[in-house]
């Protein structure tokens, strides 16, 4: 089980990564619709049942005065690991949180044995890429298919 870590220092602020609780679930739908990640085929509920029924000590929360400014999910099925919603807050961009949020999930994945993190970026987020690249992130040179199995209500 993760615990909360020690605050994570970035800038002139201090913020808390630690797990998800189920009273996070409205804030961390909002900061996912401002950060432009919530699509009408993934209900952001739906998608939070499911990681908090699957590995939920990987679903990661940063606060800064109690307040959400960050979010990770935090995959890893044996092979690779995987990060799903990341979002930073807009006012919380540019001073470091996403570079630690990133080192916070590498070094959880690392600990599990995991040799390799693996980050979808939509085609249109050219910010995002720009971030992952500068982050030491590679394009890999493949394409993601998906068919969705079970639909969302």
């Amino acid at each position: 089980s993760i615990k909360a870590r020690n605050t994570t220092r970035f800038g002139v602020c201090c913020v808390n990564i630690r797990p998800f609780r189920a009273q996070d679930q409205d804030a961390v739908i909002n900061l996912w619709e401002r950060a432009q990640l919530a699509r009408p085929w993934n209900d952001p509920i739906e998608d939070i049942v499911r990681k908090v029924a699957y590995q939920p000590d990987l679903f990661v929360l940063g606060e800064y005065n109690s307040q959400l400014v960050a979010t990770a999910m935090i995959e890893y099925d044996g092979h690779c690991g995987t990060l799903f919603y990341f979002a930073i807050d807009a006012d919380y961009q540019g001073h470091g949180l996403g570079q630690k949020l990133l080192n916070y999930a590498d070094c959880i994945l690392t600990e599990l044995g995991c040799p390799k993190l693996n980050i979808l970026v939509r085609s249109e987020n050219k910010e995002g890429a720009q971030f992952y690249t500068k982050a030491g992130f590679q394009q890999d040179l493949a394409a993601s298919f998906g068919k969705r199995s079970i639909p969302n209500h």
